[in-house]
């Protein structure tokens, strides 16, 4: 902990229990509990895995549905052309384009959340994987994010569905909600990612894969959850 951290994360520290692993009603429960900040702050589920990124068959990467989604507003743009392109605009992309989208990605517009393109998109789209790769926002067919049916994509996106992938220290982190969402909607999103996690090991990962979980909500401290229930 900083010698500069505020009182209230202080609190809020004071009231976990040093290395107790915590079960996730439980966690959520006291996440719940703990001073938080003035806003409706995010909350993180993040994940420590006993793999190795550097090797391509240990990399970490897929998407899960969220029961109750993340609670913020998800801005889409689609990558395509004709009767695709259509479908996107009803489903409700927040813009849609092909040559004149990656142009504009090209200049630097990176202000949405995830992309898709179609398959017969890609060979242009990945002009712009240096601007999106690094942000994880490069559409992939293992995420759902390359496909024909743009409609159903940007669905599954604006429900809630989100896409994880690990970094080079071999840690995931993604949104599970709000600090006001209740406790039974936290869970359940914190559930479904850390299964999804769980079921996303590579099939090359020896030893320990699920090495932690950690909860935490914006500006508050971290409570490490128990893995009994994903290791057995």
């Amino acid at each position: 902990m900083s010698s500069k951290s505020s009182k209230r994360y202080v609190q809020a520290a004071a009231q976990i229990e040093k290395g107790k692993l915590y079960s996730i009603p439980d966690a959520v429960a006291l996440l719940k509990k703990l001073p938080g900040p003035k806003f409706d702050g995010t909350v993180t589920l993040s994940a420590h895995l006993g793999v190795d990124p550097r090797k391509s068959d240990q990399m970490v990467r897929g998407s899960v549905a969220l029961p109750h989604g993340t609670g913020k507003s998800v801005r889409v743009i689609v990558f395509a052309q004709g009767d695709a392109a259509k479908a996107a605009e009803k489903a409700g992309a927040d813009e849609v384009g092909f040559e004149d989208l990656i142009k504009k990605v090209q200049g630097g517009f990176v202000d949405f959340d995830a992309a898709i393109a179609t398959p017969d998109a890609m060979t242009e789209v990945r002009k712009v994987a240096r601007v999106l790769g690094p942000r994880g926002l490069m559409p992939n067919p293992k995420t759902g994010t390359v496909t024909d049916d743009t409609a159903a994509a940007v669905n599954a996106v604006k429900a809630g569905r989100i896409d994880y992938k690990v970094d080079k220290g071999a840690n995931i982190a993604a949104a599970v909600g709000k600090l006001s969402f209740s406790e039974e909607q936290l869970s359940e999103n914190v559930t479904a990612l850390a299964e999804s996690i769980q079921k996303a090991k590579p099939a090359s990962a020896k030893g320990n894969y699920l090495q932690s979980f950690t909860l935490a909500g914006s500006m508050l401290p971290g409570i490490h959850l128990d893995l009994s229930n994903f290791t057995a």
